[in-house]
């Protein structure tokens, strides 16, 4: 209700996406900007916490993201339908199954045969650290070229679309001294497909993954202490920011 009443306070065309998992009901909140028809570009950011956590970082900070890209994007002149979607089911025991919100998205814009021009999935914004050693990654190989501590954002792609991974990457790196780090790695390496993004991938759909790395540098990650205290407002901003560029990026691609 929360994040439909703000969609609708910047005059997005708002509607709920209604699914079942046995018995019980949920829904993904869509709002769409721009243009009624044509292609696409789709941000999106779960709404559920793991277990009965806070979950701040993971990700009550993406879909405070969305929000304000809802308030950024209202007013600017899109070329293209931009969907802003606030996923439900996304942690376990539904993440990597059919259950997720995510998954019923994806499938219904592909048997819809919606051209889809980008998907960005807001997973973990939050959390920097500046202390050396405070990033880790699955592999050692990693570690050769990516940054030993934690003070930059990610955007994950996979091995097939690298072009348009360095293509968000370079136009949110021009919109904030924040730290733009790219990967592009098979799913299989642990972390990579951890999120909302894998079920466009199954698609075809060119998509990426914007993230602090969650638990590769927040020990507070599905757990108690993973509270809002712990976030840093400033650089999510900033996030938000290089986002917005990156949209208008594409749109007028």
């Amino acid at each position: 209700d929360y994040i439909e009443e703000r969609f609708l306070q910047y005059h997005l065309h708002t509607s709920r996406q209604d699914y079942s998992i046995g018995s019980r009901k949920y829904q993904n909140v869509i709002g769409k900007l721009g243009p009624t028809s044509g292609p696409r570009i789709v941000v999106g950011a779960h709404y559920d916490a793991f277990a009965e956590f806070p979950g701040a970082d993971d990700n009550a900070s993406g879909v405070a993201g969305l929000l304000e890209l809802a308030r950024l994007l209202h007013t600017a002149d899109l070329p293209i339908t931009v969907e802003l979607v606030a996923y439900c089911t996304e942690e376990p025991p539904f993440f990597g199954t059919t259950d997720m919100g995510s998954f019923h998205h994806a499938t219904a814009l592909a048997q819809s045969r919606v051209d889809v021009r980008a998907m960005l999935s807001l997973d973990t914004i939050g959390f920097y650290e500046e202390r050396f050693g405070s990033q880790k990654y699955p592999l050692r190989l990693f570690n050769l070229f990516c940054p030993n501590r934690g003070n930059f954002i990610g955007v994950i792609g996979s091995t097939q679309q690298r072009a348009f991974t360095k293509s968000i990457k370079l136009a949110m790196k021009g919109a904030t001294p924040l730290p733009i780090v790219s990967i592009n790695a098979p799913a299989k390496i642990p972390g990579v497909d951890f999120s909302d993004h894998r079920n466009y991938w199954a698609h075809g759909y060119p998509a990426v993954m914007v993230t602090d790395t969650a638990f590769y540098r927040n020990d507070a990650y599905h757990t108690a202490d993973d509270t809002w205290e712990h976030l840093d407002y400033e650089r999510m901003a900033s996030v938000v920011v290089a986002l917005y560029e990156a949209i208008i990026m594409l749109a007028n691609k």
